[in-house]
């Protein structure tokens, strides 16, 4: 029965990184598909290399926080780390599944994060609400951080650019320039979010933190490859339409947005970021280019997130509580 557990928890983890990756594809290349720099097949590609990049790399401090940062998992019994594993990783796929169906570009940190808080309430573990508050924080100052960004960049880029690149090369250069930026959003991506998918099974004991994150990589990988052009559509050209140096401007701000909350192992939104860059740099030409309808309905699935993640998971354990007796 315990090795049943152990493979379930390891299969669901997985299956929370497809869905990462079916709906986090987008906030890397999916403004140059709507730009026109690039097709899908060939974003899905490059994201899907530099995802990988990104999560092997650099994705070991995001994970300790998802996995030990918000309940000391590794203090609790081996039934209950379990458990809570599973759970928490059932309730966040299952939210980001229905999410991505609607073509929603939400926040698979906030998933993970409130259902590891949900299931840990269910089982009266504690919780580390420092750190939680802090998470709470900065993912507020995401989206914001990441559109002030955007506005500067693109405030700077839309005339100097045109006087620095010579006007022959003028749209091969802004063709590199976007798939280089949208290539560094990937990696940011890749080292943020992997630890969604495998923080907590790491935070478990069930794998060494390495072999998660190979796993967790692999599966997102599978989830971009098979689901992630769904969203890509959205983020691509639902919210704006983006001029060349628009997508890179808004990829250059939302890479560098996410990588510093990464280095200091904050597990933050790719999708609030990409989303809030894409509308500071929208801010500039005015807010009548922007797609107000979308843009409501993506804040209430963000602020929806953490909330309906949570109560799932804190539901299907006090359900499974009821019928088997988690040991300590």
């Amino acid at each position: 029965m315990h090795l049943l557990l152990i493979a379930v928890t390891i299969l669901m983890g997985a299956a929370v990184g497809w869905s990462i990756g079916a709906n986090d594809a987008a906030n890397s290349l999916g403004a140059a598909v709507g730009s026109k720099v690039l097709t899908l097949r060939r974003a899905i590609i490059l994201i899907t290399i530099f995802g990988f990049l990104g999560a092997f790399l650099q994705g070991g401090q995001v994970t300790k926080t998802i996995g030990k940062g918000i309940v000391p998992m590794d203090q609790l019994g081996k039934d209950l780390s379990l458990y809570l594993a599973l759970v928490a990783c059932f309730a966040a796929c299952a939210w980001v599944v229905l999410a991505t169906y609607w073509k929603m570009p939400i926040s698979t940190s906030h998933s993970i994060v409130g259902a590891v808080a949900g299931a840990g309430l269910a089982m009266g573990a504690p919780i580390k609400w420092k750190v939680l508050t802090d998470i709470f924080i900065c993912w507020f100052l995401t989206p914001l951080g990441a559109a002030l960004l955007g506005f500067i960049f693109y405030q700077l880029f839309k005339n100097s650019l045109y006087r620095i690149i010579p006007r022959k090369f003028l749209r091969p250069g802004l063709a590199a320039l976007i798939v280089i930026s949208g290539c560094y959003v990937a990696f940011t991506w890749g080292a943020n979010d992997v630890a969604n998918s495998v923080g907590v099974i790491s935070g478990a004991g069930i794998l060494t933190p390495n072999i998660s994150i190979v796993i967790g990589g692999a599966a997102i990988v599978l989830g971009i490859v098979t689901w992630g052009y769904k969203v890509i559509e959205t983020v691509g050209s639902e919210i704006t339409q983006l001029l060349p140096i628009m997508a890179f401007s808004a990829q250059l701000a939302s890479a560098i947005n996410v990588h510093i909350y990464t280095l200091f192992g904050i597990p933050v939104s790719t999708s609030h970021s990409i989303v809030g860059a894409i509308f500071g740099v929208g801010l500039v030409r005015g807010v009548r280019v922007l797609n107000v309808r979308i843009i409501r309905e993506i804040v209430f699935c963000w602020l929806a997130t953490p909330f309906i993640s949570g109560i799932i998971s804190f539901l299907v354990l006090k359900t499974i509580m009821i019928f088997v007796k988690i040991g300590g």
